[in-house]
């Protein structure tokens, strides 16, 4: 696959910060003839140095791949800083806060999932850099957001604006930016832990998590339907990113407050998906494989993101062993050419674009944190 040339330039420090992990970290050897990094982090610094190539100055955001994707390459690439003590990318972080408003100011369009995906990749930047602006970013994200509950159903956001569909995404993500909000803005702590619990309380009895502890796409159709219709789950596909971010919202949440019922919940949900979508030697993999089109190669490295959360907060070896065993799958079976990263973790390798590279890579940095003792 041709990759355009990355538009932007790395300082020449970070050029060596990267020799010094991976070798030749762009090289397009057989892969018997590549450099081995004994590493995870050397292995996600390889990996970086291809995603980057895929980055547009000019837009701040990652060819490619679209919108809310790009929320999650950079998402990765703060992971990765933090886990690698770099802060060469600070200048990426804020070349896309100024540069990607040119798409959507503020951060805001018609879909509340594409927001709560920017919302915690600003609040993740804030972490790792103590800038308030973007702290502030995500706060004025997660207040278009609450503009989109409303009782139908009982409760819960819209997916869109258009207000024609509940699903889980979105009510997922309106729970981690909550949860994210309170633990970090102590001024509005009770308002944000309001409407987590809120959310959490309306989720959790909506009927989305089914019988087998997995979490369907969401409630009735997109199409048209009765209330009684609207309401029910619509029994559509498992998602892995659906197990993810419930994982990592819950995750936030039982720091804020413990809770048996949701280390419970989360408990069955991440068992579910760790033992249930995954293939006989423990891969993980997407029911729309090897055809997912631009959003479906995304989830598999959100899964794995947030279940790295969730471990943290109620460790699991078995939780660091799927996540461990994914990374060295993607690595030893589903590489190309230049360090790049395809759809199906398993191999072989058919193709990569920046959604699926930093979806791989979500794994690969998630098992380098790990390794870290992070």
């Amino acid at each position: 696959m041709k990759l355009r040339p990355a538009r932007l330039a790395f300082a020449v420090c970070g050029i060596w910060l990267f020799a010094g992990y991976a070798g030749s970290a762009a090289n397009t050897l057989a892969p018997e003839a590549r450099p081995t990094p004994t590493t995870q982090v050397a292995r996600a610094a390889s990996g970086v140095v291809a995603l980057q190539k895929w980055y547009d100055h000019s837009s701040g955001l990652y060819e490619s791949t679209g919108w809310w994707n790009s929320a999650n390459a950079l998402t990765v690439l703060i992971d990765f800083a933090r886990v690698s003590k770099t802060r060469q990318f600070d200048s990426v972080f804020a070349n896309t806060f100024a540069a990607a408003q040119k798409t959507f100011p503020g951060f805001l369009n018609k879909f509340y999932d594409d927001e709560g995906w920017w919302a915690l990749a600003w609040i993740d930047a804030y972490d790792l850099t103590r800038d308030r602006r973007y702290l502030s970013m995500a706060e004025s994200i997660f207040a278009d957001m609450a503009g989109g509950w409303d009782s139908t159903c009982g409760g819960g956001i819209w997916w869109s604006k258009d207000r024609g569909y509940k699903n889980a995404i979105a009510n997922e993500l309106f729970l981690s930016v909550a949860a994210h909000l309170a633990k970090r803005d102590r001024s509005q702590s009770a308002r944000y832990l309001g409407w987590a619990n809120r959310e959490w309380k309306w989720f959790s009895q909506s009927g989305m998590i089914n019988s087998e502890g997995l979490v369907n796409d969401g409630l009735g159709s997109r199409s048209g339907h009765t209330t009684a219709q609207m309401c029910r789950n619509n029994g559509q596909r498992t998602w892995t990113y659906n197990q993810g971010v419930l994982l990592g919202g819950l995750a936030e949440l039982s720091r804020l407050q413990p809770d048996a019922s949701i280390a419970q919940t989360a408990q069955r949900v991440a068992m579910a998906a760790v033992t249930k979508l995954v293939d006989s030697h423990g891969v993980l993999h997407e029911t729309c494989e090897a055809k997912c089109g631009a959003d479906g190669v995304q989830f598999k490295g959100i899964f794995v993101r947030n279940l790295r959360a969730w471990n943290a907060a109620a460790p699991r070896q078995q939780y660091a062993s799927f996540i461990i065993t994914n990374a060295n799958s993607i690595w030893l079976n589903d590489q190309g050419p230049g360090v790049l990263f395809g759809l199906v973790w398993s191999g072989p390798f058919d193709g990569s674009n920046a959604g699926g590279q930093s979806s791989a890579l979500d794994a690969i940095v998630s098992a380098a944190i790990l390794e870290q003792g992070y």
